[in-house]
């Protein structure tokens, strides 16, 4: 009799499991079909091609699709294997790195850059003396927000050497470990590091240390590692006037340990899954296979570097802190913690969100620069996940899209209103064409071609443009390559005899990326 009781005890024990799991399942099935709903609603509205999307919650992927095409106008679709550059979420990959060579004793997170790289030299001594792998890692150095990225972007022939050698040139706008500025050239720097620890190359170490281990097959550390056969690789697209336009090709090549990487949806579950695992990414036997250490992952989660936080931020996300830690941004929302990143390229933008107590993490790459997508799909998955109270996030941030575009046209017709134009330049055209130099980034040849003047940085061969005068002795470079979006105002400062001191140059609209660092420019006439 107590044996027929057990019997029906466990068998409803299984019944209410078995129950429990399938509303379980019947739930993550509705929010997945949600979600993608709103991946088609987001193309739409922001105009993107294709897009990709994982998510692994409770260690299991729970979707791995693609959406739309690999090319506007092309038939091929994407897929959960569809490479994308995913930017700048190639630096928590870079901090892995690191972390690893911690675990191995090569280093510590306080080692100073210069006992590693001697030659690695800020525009202070003491910031020089004292600069940390942490520091490296942090965005803290006092330089400007994307200080010396013209050395790398668009492409160019500078080295890394010539990066290292440009870096105390730069401005310093800020004290040493005051304010957060994002800084791509210090995880370039993080990468050669690697290298000199290693003895070999970073995409040799990445392709080894991570891909490898974690069965990222398809995923490479630079766009020319893409191997010929592997036709599945989405192209970049830039909206203008209302057409898409095909750019770009390269992912980021230069931006090496900073943002090269080409991955696709497939292969990034497996990085969020070691990643929610603290490193861990299987067994061998009673042994636990890591990337990286328990210790190492809280390093990394570790808030570094305080930003602002708003009040509307406080009061609609329950967001109380932000930071940056290494590789990673980090803050509370609605009572846990999430950590995060985005990417962006010309043409092509991703985002990376976890969320450690709930298990969860997700991956959104685009093939086109809206950022209101990813942000939509990235709020619309933590409001389904999370159980937060229903909104329609992409009409949110397509409000918010518009916005933006009126008030970015309203900000130029205000400048040009302000134009005097009935002033003229100061000097002949031919004086203002000559050949100058600037002290980080090289040389920048001004010539005089059929009555118009011509820049051409001679490093990047994308940014050459002719000089529309705009008034006194200030003038707009338009970039031939209109989809770049940067002109720039190029002022020409003179002596009191009335020949070129120096010529310094400004983005012309306050949307324009901020790796198009021209205003750190001062360029000196050579002759």
């Amino acid at each position: 009799m107590k044996l027929g009781y057990l019997y029906f005890g466990i068998s409803a024990l299984l019944a209410s499991t078995l129950t429990l799991a399938n509303v379980s399942n019947v739930e993550v099935d509705a929010k997945v079909t949600r979600i993608e709903q709103s991946v088609v609603q987001a193309m739409t509205a922001f105009q993107v091609p294709g897009i990709a999307v994982a998510i692994v919650k409770d260690n299991e992927v729970v979707l791995s699709k693609g959406f739309g095409v690999l090319k506007h106008g092309s038939p091929e679709k994407v897929n959960a294997d569809t490479l994308f550059g995913v930017a700048s979420n190639t630096k928590a990959m870079t901090a892995a790195l690191l972390a690893g060579l911690v675990d191995e004793g090569k280093l510590t997170w306080k080692t100073k850059v210069i006992d590693i790289i001697p030659e690695f030299q800020l525009p202070d001594a003491y910031v020089t003396r004292e600069f940390t792998i942490i520091d490296l890692l942090s965005h803290n150095s006092g330089l400007g927000l994307g200080a010396g990225d013209l050395m790398i972007w668009p492409e160019t022939t500078l080295t890394n050497k010539d990066v290292i050698k440009g870096l105390k040139h730069l401005p310093q706008v800020s004290s040493f470990r005051s304010e957060f500025a994002y800084d791509n050239l210090m995880y370039v720097i993080a990468g050669e590091i690697i290298a000199k620890l290693t003895g070999k190359p970073w995409q040799d170490v990445i392709q080894s240390r991570i891909f490898d281990k974690l069965g990222m097959k398809n995923t490479r550390a630079k766009f020319s590692l893409i191997p010929e056969t592997n036709q599945n690789v989405a192209r970049a697209h830039v909206p203008l006037d209302g057409e898409l336009h095909v750019v770009g090709g390269n992912f980021l090549e230069k931006f090496s340990s900073a943002g090269s990487v080409a991955s696709s949806v497939n292969d990034m579950s497996l990085w969020l899954k070691a990643q929610l695992n603290q490193g861990q990414y299987g067994t061998d036997g009673d042994k636990a296979l890591r990337l990286f250490s328990e210790k190492q992952s809280r390093e990394m989660w570790q808030p570094r570097t305080l930003l602002n936080v708003s009040e509307q931020a406080t009061a609609q996300d329950k967001t109380h802190f932000r930071a940056y830690a290494l590789g990673w941004f980090v803050k509370d929302y609605h009572g846990v913690k999430v950590i995060r990143h985005t990417g962006g390229i010309l043409g092509m933008v991703s985002k990376v969100v976890m969320v450690p107590e709930e298990n969860l993490a997700m991956v959104i790459l685009t093939n086109q620069q809206s950022g209101s997508a990813f942000n939509a799909l990235s709020q619309q998955i933590l409001t389904e996940f999370l159980e937060l109270p229903e909104k329609d996030w992409v009409a949110h941030y397509h409000t918010l899209q518009q916005k933006n575009k009126a008030a970015k046209q309203a900000h130029l017709a205000s400048e040009a209103a302000r134009v005097d134009k009935n002033s003229t330049p100061s000097l002949p055209l031919a004086s203002y064409a000559q050949d100058y130099v600037d002290n980080w980034y090289g040389d920048i040849q001004i010539s005089l071609e059929n009555e118009k003047l011509v820049m051409q940085f001679s490093n990047t061969p994308a940014l050459h443009g002719t000089l529309e005068h705009y008034q006194h002795n200030t003038f707009i470079v338009r970039w031939d390559d209109r989809t770049l979006e940067a002109d720039a105002y190029v002022n020409f400062n003179l002596n009191p005899d009335g020949s070129i001191n120096y010529v310094t140059m400004k983005a012309v609209s306050w949307a324009t990326d901020f790796s198009f660092d021209f205003h750190d420019l001062k360029l000196k006439p050579k002759s």
